[in-house]
């Protein structure tokens, strides 16, 4: 089990709001974020309600102002636990939508995609085992998407609004 502690203001001071499971609507608990200590587990926080927007994952430690979560911005108004998964990740990407064009499979973070896949676009994937972060750059930069085991049809079902793909790792953070 998780748990993380929102803070309106930076440096951990100012109302917060202490959560250990997902939370789709933050707004009635807090009115912006400014720090955020993770205690336990690994996060993914979402821009807007429901899990939608700009993603950022977290890891146990203390982020003192949004900056160093990457946010250009206090806006954080979901949040979704990260179950831990002991053992391998297994992925397979795919050049076109509905698992179509080139395939390849992956054991491993893949720090650029282009260079192991000859595309810097995923348009789907499948996830088989473990939790995957997606980073629109090489080298886990860019905007992060969070990515469960099942099927991902289409890019916008991870939540991007365009296929390219720069990086990937698996969730590996113990709690």
């Amino acid at each position: 089990m998780g748990k993380i502690i929102f803070y309106e203001d930076k440096n951990f001071q100012g109302r917060s709001y202490e959560c250990s499971s997902d939370c789709s609507e933050l707004n009635s608990y807090i009115n912006r974020c400014n720090s955020i200590r993770v205690e336990n587990g690994n996060w993914m926080l979402y821009e807007n309600s429901n899990y939608r927007g700009n993603q950022y994952f977290l890891k146990r430690g203390e982020y003192s102002d949004f900056s160093h979560w990457t946010s250009r911005s206090d806006s954080v108004r979901s949040c979704h636990v990260i179950p831990q998964h002991y053992g391998t990740f297994r992925i397979r990407i795919y050049e076109k939508e509905d698992f179509g064009g080139s395939v390849m499979e992956f054991t491993e973070d893949c720090s650029n995609v282009q260079d192991k896949f000859r595309f810097h676009y995923i348009n789907s994937c499948n996830v088989l085992e473990g939790h995957l972060i997606f980073y629109d750059e090489p080298d886990y930069r860019g905007r992060q998407y969070y990515l469960r085991p099942g099927e991902y049809r289409r890019y916008t079902e991870w939540g991007a609004s365009n296929s390219r793909t720069g990086s990937f790792r698996h969730v590996q953070e113990f709690y």
